[in-house]
């Protein structure tokens, strides 16, 4: 399949590794939006259905594709967990408890780090330059224009995987603080994944997934570390450190990709200039919006970074623990029965 090569579109070299302040991003983003929303005169349902009809493209084969992947991914959670997390936390002599909640992360790390390492490899290791030159990823969009095939290829891995998650929040990890949250974050970001496919806003769709899928790699390598700091009822001194670092890179990368990079780098790109290169692009205020509804996510996960951060300071907390989970006997509704199984509102849920 045709690959561009955003690299050699005729931008001068003085429009890469141009990085706009907050200040200019809210006030150029409120001012193009606004003046896009005036000149809209047929903004309303109907205008949107058509606009729908006319610029989505997405094959049954890719739907059907999707589906098999969804599957395939809740399968091989399954079988991974039963097969080689579970006896291995059993071998290595793992609280009971942690034997049961170690294996979302460890299949969570194995997971981002490959999506993670692809997304690298695209954007770095290729022809394509639109992280060095984020206003590029609109250059020569056309409607139902032809997705290279490796972008395909994250696009259907990452897809699946989300629709996969939606599934494994609510039926097999374990339920912490922000889970509702994180459903929806979930929804949202397939919601993304698919619309950008479907109108060909795939190269920006790249950008978005490299720039959060880091975090979630520190975050499960951090957690994987906290369930084995204590094995065979003995503190490991490796583990701790490793736990530490992990939590102390997670933390700068949140604020470095998902609310610096992320906002003045992908919401640069679709709320300004997108709309500059591609007048009248389709769904230009549906994508912005969910964009900034990400945005907001991001900020209210980054509010338990710094809880964290605050409860290490002031000694409420002497070692590194998920802040998002809910702690020992805080909720009523959250306890573990004789089993093994998680009990939320009085219905056991079991680990897988």
């Amino acid at each position: 399949m045709h690959k561009s090569n955003m690299g050699d579109d005729g931008s001068s070299n003085a429009e890469m590794d141009i990085v706009p302040g907050y200040l200019e991003l809210v006030t150029r983003a409120y001012s193009v939006m606004s003046s896009a929303f005036r000149d809209c005169k047929d903004c309303g349902l109907e205008m949107s259905t058509r606009t729908l009809m006319d610029h989505a493209h997405i094959t049954w084969k890719e739907i059907f594709l999707f589906f098999m992947c969804v599957v395939m991914w809740t399968q091989m959670r399954k079988g991974l967990t039963a097969f080689v997390f579970q006896p291995f936390g059993r071998w290595c002599r793992l609280h009971p408890k942690d034997v049961l909640k170690m294996p979302e992360s460890a299949w969570k790390l194995v997971f981002y780090t490959m999506s993670w390492s692809y997304s690298t490899h695209l954007l770095f290791f290729t022809n394509y330059s639109f992280f060095q030159n984020p206003p590029s990823v609109f250059n020569s969009w056309r409607s139902g224009m032809e997705v290279p095939t490796d972008i395909s290829i994250a696009y259907l891995i990452q897809g699946s995987f989300y629709g996969h998650s939606i599934y494994s929040t609510v039926y097999m990890d374990t339920w912490r603080k922000d889970s509702l949250v994180m459903v929806g974050h979930h929804f949202i970001t397939l919601a993304l994944i698919t619309f950008s496919y479907a109108f060909r806003y795939h190269n920006i769709g790249v950008l978005v997934l490299f720039l959060h899928d880091i975090n979630d790699i520190q975050l499960e390598f951090t957690k994987v570390n906290v369930y084995f700091k204590t094995r065979g009822g003995k503190e490991h001194f490796i583990n701790d450190v490793l736990s530490n670092i992990g939590v102390v890179s997670f933390s700068i990368t949140w604020f470095w990709f998902r609310l610096y990079w992320f906002p003045l780098k992908v919401l640069w790109a679709s709320c300004v200039t997108s709309i500059q290169t591609v007048p009248n692009i389709p769904f230009y205020f549906f994508f912005n919006t969910l964009l900034f509804i990400l945005l907001l996510m991001n900020i209210y996960w980054f509010l338990f970074i710094v809880l964290f951060v605050v409860k290490v300071l002031t000694g409420q907390m002497k070692g590194v623990n998920d802040v998002r989970e809910y702690e020992d006997g805080d909720d009523a509704d959250d306890q573990t029965s004789a089993d093994g199984k998680q009990v939320k509102n009085g219905i056991a849920k079991k680990h897988q």
